[in-house]
Formats: C-alpha cells, structure tokens, sequence
C-alpha cells in the first residue's frame, strides 16, 4: 500500500497544494491504518475501516482525532476508486465519531496586554517575540502563516502583509500600528546582526523559525503572564476573531481576515460572543440574579 500513499500525498502537493503540516499528518494516519487493516486497497472492506477507528478510540484516542484520521482515510479510499484502483470507497458510509463541541478558547483584552507586554529589554531575540506576540493578535494568523513570511510580504509603510494561508491561497490583510512598531524595531535589531535570510523571523541560529518554536515562544510568555490554560498560537488568533465580533465587525470580515474557505467554519465565533454577552448579562443586570429576596 506504500506506493499508493506515497502517490496520493504526490497529488495533495502538487494538485490541491496542501501544506506540509497537513502531508505529515495524512501520511501518519495512513500508515497507521496500514499497518493495523495488512491488506491491499483492493481487499479493504468497511468493517476495517470502522475496526481501525473503534481501536483508536478503545487506545485513548479523542475522538477528534479519531475522527480526522477517518477523513485521511476516506479521501485516499476516494483517491484510490477515482484513479480506478478499487471498485468502491469503503469508508464512505463509516460514521465519523461525534466529538464534544468545544467552544475557542479566548483571552481578556487585559491578558493580551499583560501578554505581548512580557518580552521586556533590548536585543534580538527580545524584539523577535514581541512583534510575533503583537502580530499574532493584530492580524490572527495561523502559526504556519507567521513562520512562512519572507521580507518581501510585509509592507510596514502601508501596514499591510501578504499570507500563504491553507492550499496556498494568498490574501492580503492589515496590521496594527503596535504590531508594525514592534515588526519595525525587530527588522533593525536583525539587520545589525546581519542575519540575512530572507525569512522574517529566526531562530538565534540565524535560521528560519519553526511553527514549534513559535508555539513555544507563546507558551513560554503566557506562562510568565500567570494566564491560566493551555495558551498556544491558535489562542491569539480566536482572540484576534473574538474581539473582532464583540466591537461590532461583520462575520464576512472575519471570515476573509483569517483566511477560512466557509463561513461555517467562522460561525463558532458567534457561539463564543453569545456564551460572552450571557455571562456579561447574568453579572450586570438587575433582574438575571436567580436568586430571590
């Protein structure tokens, strides 16, 4: 089967231009599938498929996960029956397990303040997680989106940047006057280190920045901020989303600033602003108490 995943991940890259976060991941749980169902695509029945994910289940596996693996192995069963390698997908009709719904996480605006307020001092590497702290707030990208930016996509004269967002579809979108002063005074301190690789942000190598290294900048100073929680990268973009809602933008807006292909995928954020305006609602109003005199 190895040959068949090695092709399919081929045209996830080259025809529907998927990032290599999302090849990394199809390739593990298309791996893993093999090796649990040891058959040819073309002896693959439904009740391997269902097998393999009630046995990731049964090991401990969210079922979010659980679910996102069936997805890889329904789009390469798909794959496969397309290119006509196999008579019928035999993951089509298995159930995707029903996860909880979690609403975003999101922080107060005096979190994100007390949080992009912690990289204190001079220098490199000081200058470097204040402006990618400033930016992941003011503009909500992706961790990926950050780490992918190269000199040449940010236009701090207009306050504006250019991003590579998922199936490397680009978009143009604005920035904060804090978020460029910030971007604007990490620039000086790497010109005079003279690090001169063409990606905005590095590592003390002089190399291009890993998501991972991002993700632990944020969590490093969320930690020092005392914000309690898991607080990742991904945090300060449903925060970007959540403010954004709250001070009154339209939900096509924010659609098109993070980049999402649906507005179903952005409509979590009324959720979030409703469970919000309550908890704002049962605390202000003299009437909500449910409690009697």
């Amino acid at each position: 089967m190895k040959k068949h995943i090695d092709n399919f991940l081929r045209y996830l890259d080259l025809q529907k231009g998927a990032s290599a976060h999302t090849l990394r991941a199809y390739r593990k749980d298309l791996e893993e599938f093999s090796e649990f169902a040891k058959k040819d695509p073309g002896d693959i029945e439904m009740i391997d498929v269902r097998a393999f994910v009630a046995r990731q289940i049964k090991n401990g596996l969210n079922k979010t996960t659980a679910g996102r693996r069936l997805a890889a192995i329904r789009s390469f069963l798909k794959y496969l029956y397309r290119e006509g390698y196999i008579k019928a997908n035999p993951a089509k009709l298995v159930s995707t397990p029903k996860a909880p719904k979690l609403l975003p996480k999101f922080l107060t605006v005096d979190d994100v303040f007390s949080l992009v307020e912690q990289p204190r001092g001079i220098g490199f590497m000081q200058a470097r997680d204040r402006a990618i702290l400033e930016l992941l707030y003011s503009s909500g990208l992706r961790v990926s989106e950050v780490a992918g930016l190269t000199i040449e996509d940010i236009n701090t004269k207009e306050g504006l940047i250019k991003v590579k967002g998922k199936g490397k579809k680009e978009r143009i979108l604005p920035v904060g006057s804090k978020a460029v002063d910030a971007i604007k005074s990490y620039l000086v301190e790497k010109m005079l280190l003279k690090r001169r690789n063409k990606a905005v942000f590095l590592n003390n190598r002089g190399e291009k920045l890993s998501d991972r290294g991002i993700r632990r900048i944020v969590v490093k100073y969320a930690k020092q901020t005392g914000i309690s929680g898991s607080i990742g990268p991904h945090t300060l973009r449903h925060t970007f989303a959540s403010h954004l809602l709250q001070s009154g933008a339209d939900l096509r807006v924010i659609q098109e600033l993070l980049g999402h292909a649906s507005l179903s995928t952005t409509q979590k954020y009324t959720h979030l602003d409703i469970t919000h305006l309550m908890d704002i609602y049962d605390k202000a109003h003299p009437l909500s108490s449910k409690d009697e005199d």
